[in-house]
């Protein structure tokens, strides 16, 4: 499969997410690698409430981690966020950068931006905007954000190498990122990935977590700090069809598995 076709793939099934209620969605089959009636996002989702800015409409439970929590964002700010769904990551960025600063958000899912876009409405934010726009070649200018944020979205984008170069080219020099994502770990076997996949459509395009921070290193970021690491871990019924009691036990035993990742870095200043 192509990069085109996975892109539409990703598309249609967040079109399908957009319309939908937080609720139906965790407990539909709109998953990114088929349908089971045993699809859970919550197993990479954070809880959001209890941040200032958060706005229920706007949570559809896609994320896999709170990266504004360490994006070192400042009041004046200005902020891209990637893939932003329906705004959710964005109202909790304006209110940290305050009405001196503004938040953008990309995504190229119509009807997400739809949402958000009502979003923001409602919320009366005159600092907030939404575009359309593919995270690998943003119609953006160089050199315009202090910071750019991004939760569970890389993982999707199939040519990690350019979305990471995009957000340098859009980085102000000193400027950096902090993403929340979905990896890898060690040499995972073909058969948790597929059933990871069907549990769970976030691992569809999960890389090695070394593999990970390599392109960021590649596309020249500096001072990188992986701030979170948490296992994600698949329920005991799923491990016992795929696996024997051996494998299994040689699997918990073993670093490798599936986790999510909150890592940042820094745009040279020169």
């Amino acid at each position: 499969m192509n990069s085109n076709d996975l892109k539409l793939i990703v598309k249609d099934k967040y079109d399908e997410i957009a319309r939908q209620s937080k609720i139906q969605k965790e407990t539909s089959c709109c998953n990114l690698s088929g349908c089971c009636s045993t699809v859970d996002y919550s197993i990479f989702s954070e809880q959001y409430d209890q941040l200032n800015g958060y706005d229920p409409n706007a949570d559809l439970g896609l994320g896999c981690g709170l990266p504004t929590q360490f994006a070192d964002i400042h009041s004046g700010d200005s902020v891209l966020d990637l893939g932003s769904g329906a705004g959710n990551d964005c109202f909790v960025a304006r209110a940290i950068v305050g009405e001196t600063g503004h938040v953008t958000g990309i995504d190229f899912t119509d009807a997400m931006l739809e949402k958000a876009k009502r979003n923001n409405a409602k919320l009366g934010f005159k600092n907030v905007d939404f575009i359309h726009g593919d995270i690998e070649e943003m119609p953006l200018p160089d050199n315009l954000f202090d910071v750019v944020v991004s939760n569970c979205v890389l993982n999707l984008v199939p040519n990690k190498n350019k979305a990471l170069y995009e957000i340098g080219r859009v980085l102000k020099p000193g400027g950096h990122f902090c993403v929340s994502d979905v990896v890898i770990k060690g040499n995972l076997p073909e058969s948790i990935r597929k059933n990871a996949e069907m549990y769970a459509g976030c691992v569809s395009g999960a890389i090695e977590l070394n593999d990970y921070l390599a392109i960021m290193e590649k596309q020249g970021f500096q001072s990188i700090i992986l701030h979170k690491l948490k296992e994600i871990t698949l329920p005991e019924e799923i491990l016992n069809t795929i696996l024997s009691p051996k494998d299994l036990l040689d699997f918990k035993s073993s670093d490798t598995g599936i986790f999510s990742v909150t890592v940042s870095g820094t745009k040279p200043e020169k």
